[in-house]
């Protein structure tokens, strides 16, 4: 399937806030975990009902739950009816296809964005939605699959790290965002590198190799761009918003991620055109010296079009040619031949033609 265009045929007329997985099944089965926190305790658990995490809804500390999996339906419907999320958020939850939004509801604020990261195999750029719901006491992240880019946040909270135990999970979402654009960061910085190597064999060997390669590198960077463009757009909507569920000293943190983002965005940007220029290089070098053989090819065929000429003529079964008969005559033919084949070079190299 394409990497930019995934709407599938039987989603068409699908109800906007229909629970309707809309997707890639990666994970074989939904995990759920919590790390429920403050300045003086830490309780990080893994669920299997749903129940279990609901006591900690109406508690003073901070709790962040995590949900690996989006495919089953019915977990999805659970979430929302013990947590009072709404359908519209739960549909959106469900929909990995969708476009990066920050929107605010009642009873709290709704966050999606794309995941990216490096894949070890074959560089290849992979994407995963996340979804972040907030309010004044629980933060839910919903993932498609297990293994994210969060370990660093959780590292941070279990070491007691003080401005986030301290916080509330506004900042929570604030950090995770953060994590997400780092990586968009560092995503862009392992295939710019690839892209700067790339111009020392474009200069030296400018193969078919070293073109295929900067056209996979146009792929990923506009696969890149597919992604972080509406992200941006959501940062900054999201930096506007004015909520009861956003504190006044997070909306500080939250504009570092507009210039995060606006950094990531110039990268991609700066390399599309380095991948420009140098697909412009490899096209130049390459009729260049395709230019150079023609010109070569074509100064021998020059020199031997008189020399042809001369072997042709004397190449003539005629009896009647005087000179045929005069002991020297194909000495003198070769010698003739040879000066008129190094007058001609010696013109062609005066006039610079090689």
């Amino acid at each position: 399937m394409a990497r930019f265009i995934k709407k599938q045929k039987h989603e068409i007329g699908v109800a906007p806030d229909d629970l309707f997985f809309r997707g890639e099944q990666k994970v074989k089965e939904v995990e759920l975990k919590i790390i429920d926190f403050d300045s003086n305790n830490l309780e990080e658990i893994s669920i299997t009902d749903i129940d279990d995490a609901v006591k900690y809804y109406t508690k003073d500390s901070v709790t962040w739950f995590n949900i690996d999996g989006l495919h089953n339906t019915q977990i999805v419907a659970d979430i929302g009816t013990k947590f009072e999320l709404e359908s519209l958020i739960l549909s959106d939850v469900m929909n990995t296809e969708a476009r990066p939004k920050v929107q605010e509801y009642d009873n709290g604020i709704f966050i999606s964005i794309k995941m990216l990261r490096q894949d070890s195999e074959d560089d290849e750029i992979l994407v995963e939605n996340l979804s972040i719901v907030f309010n004044k006491s629980i933060l839910i992240s919903f993932q498609e699959r297990t293994g994210d880019v969060f370990e660093p946040v959780r590292d941070r909270i279990r070491k007691q790290k003080r401005r986030i135990v301290n916080s509330g999970p506004d900042y929570l979402a604030f950090a995770l965002l953060d994590i997400v654009i780092d990586n968009y960061i560092y995503s862009i910085s392992v295939l710019g590198q690839e892209v700067e190597e790339l111009e020392d064999r474009l200069l030296t060997n400018p193969t078919q190799s070293v073109m295929e390669d900067i056209i996979f590198y146009k792929q990923e960077l506009n696969f890149l761009r597919k992604n972080i463009k509406p992200a941006k757009e959501m940062i900054l909507a999201f930096s506007k918003i004015e909520s009861e569920f956003i504190k006044k000293s997070t909306h500080i943190h939250i504009k570092e991620l507009m210039d995060n983002i606006n950094h990531a965005s110039e990268l991609t940007d700066s390399y599309r055109e380095i991948l420009s220029d140098q697909l412009n290089i490899y096209h130049t070098t390459i009729s260049t010296k395709l230019n150079d053989i023609i010109k070569f090819l074509t100064i021998f065929s020059v020199i031997f079009i008189p020399l042809t000429f001369i072997a042709g003529i004397y190449g003539t079964n005629f009896d009647f040619l005087p000179e045929l008969h005069y002991k020297y005559s194909y000495f003198i033919m070769l010698g003739v031949m040879l000066v008129i084949a190094i007058l001609m070079l010696f013109y062609f190299k005066k006039r610079k033609w090689f």
